[in-house]
């Protein structure tokens, strides 16, 4: 389903267009939703939001929104219209009015779009986005990457005049798909989709040589084992060892494989393809020992290293901040039970943040 969505990318001509962009929040060029038929304002209540508020807060919008980009056939700035990311625009707006200082809050990462786009291409967009969402394993991720870049060079082959035959399109394989499409290009570079362009067009925050060993790894591999390596949950940097050792010697990156997955013991997997590799005339049994021996020297020096490790000193929170900020809670307890009322605003901000102080509370007692 993921290769069949993705692959649609390259026949939108719109589509093939979108790009990534920080937009701003406020004023020309920002975002509305059709769903309220205005910019999301700022009286709306946070406090459903304060997870998300929390998350952006700290490492800032990791899945940007899409926007779709209307010319308004007046000369005039094209109109920005949310096509998903709601609650990421709402909690964005909040911290630009109530955390002006927090850079994640001063403008709001998107895949933009040019529009109008058809309910069939919004969907379609929509769809990969909520697949981007999920959190993939190294082979899922590879597979897509790659059907993704067979996307953007299929637009360009068929923009440049060069013809796809329909056999091109059934290869089910990516790597295959792509090394076929490759041959097509030939040496004509205007069609050429080079790795920074397919994550740009993506809005993937992963570098070119990131993407490169991810797909490297995943090319040379067999599929099955890629497969079973995903459900173990085996790294990248731990597949291009496997592969970098298959290279050399095939049958004993296969037997250090099956002797970890018979026994379970994954972790160990990364120091024996290490020692393998350092030691040609290793057998996959005497790797695994080493892996064994290794690890359990590194197991006994961390607990020492704990066990030496004096107690870190926690500074205390001045009382006099304490009692200030109780006194305040206080007074409004008391004029909160006397009948006052809070603004929507301010009911949101103090219950955000009474939960993060409740959070930051609970965490401290528990260690």
């Amino acid at each position: 389903m993921t290769g069949e969505v993705v692959a649609q990318f390259g026949l939108s001509p719109r589509l093939r267009q979108r790009r990534f962009a920080l937009l701003p929040l406020r004023g020309e060029g920002s975002p509305f939703t059709d769903l309220q038929g205005r910019l999301p304002g700022d009286a709306t209540t946070p406090a459903d939001l304060a997870d998300l508020i929390s998350s952006i807060a700290s490492v800032g919008v990791l899945q940007p929104v899409l926007v779709e980009e209307i010319d308004r056939g007046d000369g005039s700035h094209p109109a920005m219209k949310l096509a998903a990311g709601e609650r990421r625009l709402r909690a964005c707006r909040w911290g630009a009015v109530h955390r002006p200082d927090n850079p994640h809050f001063a403008a709001l990462p998107a895949v933009v779009c040019p529009g109008p786009l058809s309910d069939e291409e919004r969907r379609i967009w929509q769809l990969v986005e909520n697949l981007a969402r999920e959190s993939l394993r190294p082979g899922e991720l590879a597979a897509a990457l790659v059907l993704d870049r067979c996307a953007v060079l299929l637009g360009k082959l068929l923009a440049g005049g060069h013809a796809v035959p329909a056999e091109v399109y059934a290869i089910d394989d990516p790597i295959a798909r792509f090394a076929a499409m490759e041959r097509i290009r030939g040496s004509d570079k205007t069609c050429a989709a080079p790795w920074a362009e397919v994550l740009s067009r993506l809005g993937l925050q992963l570098s070119p040589r990131k993407a490169r060993e991810l797909v490297r790894a995943f090319a040379e591999m067999p599929r099955e084992v890629a497969e079973e390596m995903d459900e173990a949950k085996v790294s990248l940097h731990t597949r291009i060892r496997f592969v970098e050792l298959r290279r050399g010697r095939e049958q004993a990156a296969a037997d250090i494989w099956a002797a970890v997955k018979h026994t379970g013991r994954t972790r160990l997997l990364p120091t024996a393809l290490a020692a393998a590799s350092a030691d040609g005339e290793l057998s996959a049994e005497q790797a695994l020992e080493e892996a064994e021996r290794v690890q359990e020297h590194a197991d006994a020096a961390r607990a020492d290293k704990l066990r030496a490790k004096p107690q870190a000193q926690v500074a205390a929170v001045d009382a006099r901040l304490v009692e200030r900020a109780l006194a305040a809670l206080r007074q409004l307890l008391l004029a909160l039970v006397q009948g006052a009322e809070l603004g929507e605003q301010d009911r949101g901000s103090v219950a955000l943040l009474l939960d993060q102080l409740g959070d930051v509370i609970h965490k401290g007692a528990a260690a």
